[in-house]
């Protein structure tokens, strides 16, 4: 029985990745990374600490196809960040904690070539702890421990955010944020910030969903 069900399902090379996620804004992309050192910031904890991480891998596979694509192999000292998908391309994120750089790059669509796009300071953030790529457009933020928000790249932001706020996405001029309550009972709203200074401009009943296709949907 257990050789009968293998022979209908369509066999992936994923070398050991056994979870995929859909890429935001595409019907064509899974991805999967492995997490051999934990997530980004405590494969930076770990070295830190002294020890030799060893750098996760990160997997596309094409849908229906079932295609398996590892565009780049992160070399040692390097770890992935999760990828988004913008405009057609597809953007990684990695950190090089021994050359001290945070690295995006430019993957075209078809996975067949892969440019550097843009290198910053590892300096540029206190840690990497929630460090992100988003959209729309192209963005990279840090959302710390406590309560302090980085936007880091293209423009610089630096401001407090409250500790029951959570950073879902940017949409042009403006930052989107979940905040919860429980006041006693549980209950979300939607804060609207300005980019990149945070300011805040709207406060939502409810909560926004950001689909596929770019639609924005309120939950009231």
């Amino acid at each position: 029985m257990k050789d009968s069900y293998i022979k209908e399902c369509i066999a992936v090379p994923a070398g050991g990745i056994n979870y995929l996620e859909t890429l935001e804004g595409t019907d064509r992309w899974r991805w999967g990374m492995d997490y051999t050192a934990g997530d980004l910031y405590e494969a930076e904890d770990l070295y830190k600490d002294g020890h030799e991480i060893t750098s996760n891998r990160l997997i596309f596979v094409s849908y229906p196809e079932g295609g398996s694509y590892e565009p780049v192999k992160a070399a040692p000292g390097q770890y992935f960040g999760k990828p988004v998908y913008f405009e057609g391309n597809v953007y990684l994120l990695l950190v090089d904690f021994r050359e001290r750089e945070i690295r995006i790059l430019k993957c075209r669509e078809d996975m067949m070539d892969t440019d550097p796009f843009v290198v910053l300071p590892l300096e540029a953030v206190r840690d990497c702890y929630n460090l992100m790529l988003d959209t729309e457009p192209l963005t990279l933020v840090r959302q710390g421990h406590e309560n302090d928000f980085q936007v880091i790249w293209p423009e610089k932001g630096d401001f407090e955010i409250s500790p029951s706020e959570t950073f879902y996405f940017r949409d042009g001029d403006r930052m989107i944020f979940s905040k919860w309550y429980e006041d006693p009972y549980y209950r979300e709203e939607t804060v609207i910030r300005a980019y990149p200074s945070g300011e805040v401009l709207e406060k939502i009943k409810g909560a926004v969903i950001r689909m596929p296709d770019g639609q924005k949907w309120m939950l009231e």
